[in-house]
């Protein structure tokens, strides 16, 4: 249950809450609001806020569902070659969705159109591959292939140049990655973006196979020896700590020389997201699954249990617009707290459709 409310937790900023914090920040000018309400913002290059990990800790949950997902079809008798064709099957519909969600598939103008430049395209690169990973190859060898993408991506951006520039050159209009990117796609580049997914994807990869690694020590029988503790759970609750501290600290180490970029998912950026995830999903998997306290999480469980089907359906309507039709008239007496009024009631509606497809025992799956 960790697993889902955490996904509920990740998507809750996504789908409207981020809006909650921004207007109440607008309409009050607290300064603690107005310190939460600056981190529901990305980083335009370099740096790091709470708004950034929502993508990497999308991925990393993608890669702690993968060894339950891989288990349970191959106790119902699935082969991998069957395993490969659903793991091909739901990369295409992923990114085809991206596509559909901010490529302007829809538009149906190839000027307008780019061939990546969402989340679920990541999400469909780095699932596919890590799944390829997982099933051909022990953890060490996982390990390995992990490390040795992060390494690689980072000689790459750190020693190879752009054409007539110095290496390590690291703007947003002017990295290797991006150079790679605009030769790659030509006219589908996402344009003046500093976002890079081509060789970004190493990168998406990595944070992908850094779930699977969380997920392997939550599905583990094996107990730390300098422990004490009988309770096995205790003891991947503290690994999972140890691992998100240890890719945390080497994140912030390594941020002195190459600092994290969220646009070129470098490095650094995925050691310290994934930390940060490792860290959260501890804190979750502790107070859910480890002393019970799951009442409070159910709310989190209703989104997370949805949570494609909520990315796209936030994309494509606008709640806000409709929950002005119902609120509209609570604007004479709010004054300045009516944008905070319609944000709470856009997500209302938006949490109003997803506890009735819960209750409905409707989940859309990829």
């Amino acid at each position: 249950m960790s697993l889902d409310a955490l996904r509920g937790f990740d998507m809750l900023w996504i789908i409207g809450g981020e809006n909650v914090i921004r207007n109440l920040s607008k309409a009050t000018n607290i300064g603690i609001v107005n310190v939460v309400s600056d981190q529901m913002e990305h980083v335009a290059w370099d740096g790091f806020h709470f708004y950034d990990l929502i993508m990497p800790l999308f991925l990393f949950m993608v890669g702690m569902s993968i060894p339950f997902s891989v288990s349970k079809r191959i106790s119902l008798g699935d082969s991998n070659p069957r395993i490969y064709r659903h793991a091909l099957k739901r990369f295409a519909i992923l990114f085809i969705l991206g596509m559909v969600s901010q490529c302007h598939l829809l538009a149906f103008d190839l000027d307008k159109l780019h061939i990546i430049h969402d989340t679920l395209q990541a999400i469909a690169i780095g699932y596919l591959i890590s799944t390829l990973i997982y099933t051909q190859l022990n953890l060490k060898m996982q390990i390995g292939i992990t490390g040795s993408l992060i390494l690689i991506y980072w000689i790459i951006l750190t020693f190879i140049p752009v054409p007539g520039h110095q290496p390590g050159v690291l703007e947003p209009q002017m990295n290797i990655s991006k150079y790679v990117e605009q030769m790659v796609f030509g006219r589908f580049d996402d344009g003046p973006a500093p976002y890079t997914w081509f060789l970004g994807s190493m990168g998406f990869v990595a944070t992908v196979m850094t779930g699977i690694f969380a997920s392997t020590i939550i599905r583990s029988d094996r107990a730390l020896s300098f422990l004490k503790s009988p309770n096995l759970q205790i003891h991947k609750t503290i690994l999972l700590i140890l691992t998100g501290l240890t890719l945390v600290v080497s994140a912030l180490i390594l941020n002195i020389w190459f600092p994290v970029i969220k646009p070129l998912w470098n490095p650094t950026f995925v050691l310290l997201t994934s930390g940060i995830s490792f860290l959260l999903m501890a804190t979750f998997y502790y107070i859910i699954d480890v002393k019970g306290y799951q009442r409070w999480a159910f709310w989190l469980k209703v989104i997370g249990m949805n949570s494609i089907a909520v990315y796209m359906m936030t994309d494509l309507i606008d709640f806000e617009n409709m929950a002005q039709v119902l609120v509209f008239g609570l604007k004479q007496f709010s004054e300045a707290y009516y944008p905070v009024i319609l944000s709470v009631a856009a997500l209302s509606i938006i949490y109003g459709i997803l506890y009735w497809m819960y209750k409905k025992n409707t989940f859309v799956k990829v």
